[in-house]
């Protein structure tokens, strides 16, 4: 193992068997933890080329169990964020591609620090169950065509291994291993076309254009080295998505979009994902033609149809389509309204996510506990006039006493000013 790790601190590239060999021996615990730190700071340091990360991928991927979804006839697909601030797409864009034909397949994890995680917005319905056997996943996604669930212990156990070490090392924002985390997970699960949305701003893992469009272009460019279908985007995480903030506020909201009620920003990048992904399948010839088909299934109910029976499938009380007041709600709520007149001109959309976990919405570490009735539904976005004493937002929690400091960080995340700003732009050039 010393050999590898000398060869990259020195700026050698890897070859494929130096890859596999590094991980199958990391894996089996042939190779200790201090000298994966250590290959991890020189790969960190001295960068992977496309080639590496590719091989880095696979091998990852290969370390545990791969999912088998050969009996599940078509392209099918999987939609990853890079993680933000009220990003339910997943909620709505999984239903809605899937009630158009197109199977969709998506393993999920949960929030950490100011990000929200799919899995924990999906158990504030209650009884859903994000664990599932292999043959369950298959029947599920011949029966309804589509499926979310937690990634088991056994698939890639090689990025779990890994991100923990990352995690305490220094070494998460690296392009080639993030890159390699994300898409070992879809190799694993044997989605072979894939919809990659990266986030970029204030609320966004990558902060600036640069550092996002540099992920999304090695991105595409391992995926496609691996042979799958990879379509990128590069969104807008200058503000949260919709106004809900938390996991079962932000269910809600889902459903709402579901039924043509939802916010601008919402259904508008659900509906531009979801024509990619519904041209990536096949069954729309362009993305105008796959934006008319998603448009259509809203209008008709599928979309809202196919998500009762995705909760109803893995036990879920599907009621909460039509009532989403049997959603678990904090016992207590209160407004916050602005400070002074003017414009909403900005977010630091981070500080907002952070207001939603001072509220218990979301955990600072992976072992913490959440309550999935807390979090904070905004009443105003960028480019909205508001008055003085008008409502900016309504917090929820379970204890009145974690509303001051939940304010006092929410209100410093919100900029108004006297100007009316131009509004955010949603896509931005990859």
């Amino acid at each position: 193992m010393i050999e590898l790790i000398e060869a990259k601190r020195d700026g050698e590239e890897h070859s494929e068997e130096d890859v596999r060999h590094l991980i199958s021996s990391y894996v089996s615990g042939e190779m200790p933890d201090y000298q994966m730190a250590a290959w991890l700071m020189a790969a960190y340091l001295r960068g992977l080329s496309s080639a590496e990360t590719a091989w880095l991928t696979t091998a990852m991927a290969e370390s545990g169990r791969m999912v088998d979804l050969s009996a599940v006839p078509g392209v099918i697909l999987d939609k990853h964020s890079t993680g933000g601030v009220g990003d339910k797409t997943t909620l709505v864009l999984a239903p809605l591609v899937a009630s158009c034909g197109v199977p969709v397949a998506k393993m999920s994890g949960r929030g950490l620090g100011h990000t929200g995680g799919t899995l924990d917005k999906l158990e504030s319905i209650p009884g859903f169950s994000v664990t599932m056997e292999q043959d369950a996943l298959v029947r599920q996604l011949q029966d309804i065509g589509m499926v979310v669930t937690a990634q088991s212990e056994d698939v890639d156990p090689a990025d779990k291994k890994m991100y923990a070490l990352r995690d305490v090392t220094g070494t998460v924002r690296s392009i080639p291993l993030i890159v390699a985390s994300i898409i070992s997970k879809k190799v694993a699960g044997c989605a072979n076309a894939i919809v990659l949305d990266v986030k970029v701003g204030s609320g966004a893992f990558m902060k600036t254009e640069d550092e996002a469009r540099a992920l999304a272009h090695e991105l595409q460019r391992v995926g496609e080295l691996l042979g799958r279908k990879v379509v990128c985007v590069m969104t807008d995480m200058s503000q949260p998505l919709g106004r809900a903030v938390g996991n079962s506020v932000e269910v809600c909201e889902a459903i709402r979009t579901l039924k043509g009620q939802g916010p601008p920003d919402l259904t508008e990048l659900c509906l531009a994902l979801g024509a990619k992904m519904l041209v990536l399948g096949g069954v729309a010839d362009d993305e105008r033609i796959g934006r008319d088909l998603l448009l259509d299934s809203i209008a008709e109910g599928r979309a809202l149809a196919t998500f009762s029976a995705w909760v109803a499938a893995q036990g879920g009380d599907a009621n909460v389509a039509e009532n989403p007041a049997l959603l678990p709600l904090a016992e207590y709520a209160t407004v916050v309204t602005a400070p002074r007149g003017g414009y909403v001109t900005g977010f630091d959309a981070e500080g907002v996510g952070r207001a939603a976990m001072l509220l218990g919405a979301g955990r600072e570490t992976k072992e913490a506990d959440i309550d999935l009735g807390a979090g904070l539904v905004l009443e105003a976005k960028i480019g909205d006039a508001i008055a003085e004493g008008a409502p900016l937002a309504t917090l929820y929690a379970s204890d009145a006493g974690l509303f001051e400091s939940a304010q006092e960080r929410l209100l410093a995340s919100i900029m108004i000013g006297d100007d009316e700003p131009e509004p955010p732009v949603l896509f931005h050039e990859v």
